[in-house]
């Protein structure tokens, strides 16, 4: 299978870099023919002279195109391919609106953790999409990391739990190490620390299996420094903040 992507962008060139390692077959285009053979280059990839000589080419059609300028792109294309979409707050719905009506698309959303090759990402499909293209595509969102098949309806729940979080974790390391820095730790030090437990932490919680309030109470020792610090971070609203947050990023995708 020949898989065209239209727009390569850090995400799509993250999952090129998956696919690579499938029997995949990849092409790009980019917004112009030198643009699109330098990152052909880049990546060791075929290019297309134009976007509609990709579609023509390709057996599945990616679009690794901006919300914004989706329409202008589609409108200006005839595409007669099986879509696979990871346009951020774009429907099902409005993906058909803007190409062929009946076409098969999957739209997926995928995380920066595609350059690890470790990328959570959530997809679903129209009612024209076979089980057998469906699995097609789910063995593409392997190459890069972990795929969730959800519901379109909660896409932007997962869009704040998998796509935003990454960076309100780095902005909890960030200020992890802060507080190293303000013990006298150098920040890269603190970091290095941080970003460890982190990694370690998550792994430990993944491969036991261990829900996040029984791993709070094995490190929590009765009157000791865990459980003073914890109860500081509810004092100051840690969780409350958290939600929050998670809510504000809900409601801007919905009205993207």
């Amino acid at each position: 299978m020949i898989i065209g992507f239209i727009g390569v962008g850090k995400m799509a060139s993250a999952i090129i870099t998956g696919l690579k390692k499938t029997e995949f077959k990849v092409i790009i285009s980019d917004s112009n023919p030198d643009k699109s053979r330098k990152k052909a280059e880049a990546l060791d990839v075929d290019f297309a002279a134009s976007q509609q000589d990709l579609i023509d080419k390709a057996d599945l059609i990616v679009l690794g195109l901006k919300p914004q300028v989706l329409p202008l792109v589609l409108t200006n294309l005839d595409i007669n391919k099986p879509i696979l979409s990871m346009a951020a707050g774009t429907s099902l719905s409005r993906l058909a609106e803007l190409t062929q009506a009946g076409l098969p698309i999957i739209r997926i959303m995928p995380n920066l953790n595609a350059e690890l090759l470790q990328s959570t990402t959530a997809i679903c499909r129209n009612n024209t999409v076979s089980d057998q293209l469906f699995e097609t595509a789910k063995q593409i969102t392997n190459s890069f990391g972990t795929t969730f098949e959800i519901a379109e309806k909660d896409f932007d729940t997962f869009t704040a739990l998998a796509g935003s979080s990454p960076a309100y974790i780095a902005l909890f390391i960030e200020a992890l190490a802060k507080a190293g820095l303000k013990y006298g730790f150098s920040k890269d030090l603190a970091l290095d620390i941080v970003s460890q437990t982190v990694l370690a932490t998550s792994q430990n919680l993944l491969s036991n299996s261990i829900r996040p309030n029984d791993f709070i109470d094995k490190v929590s020792s009765p009157g000791g420094t865990t459980i003073a610090g914890l109860l500081d971070l509810e004092k100051t609203g840690f969780t409350a903040s958290t939600v929050s947050a998670i809510d504000t990023t809900i409601e801007k995708a919905k009205n993207m």
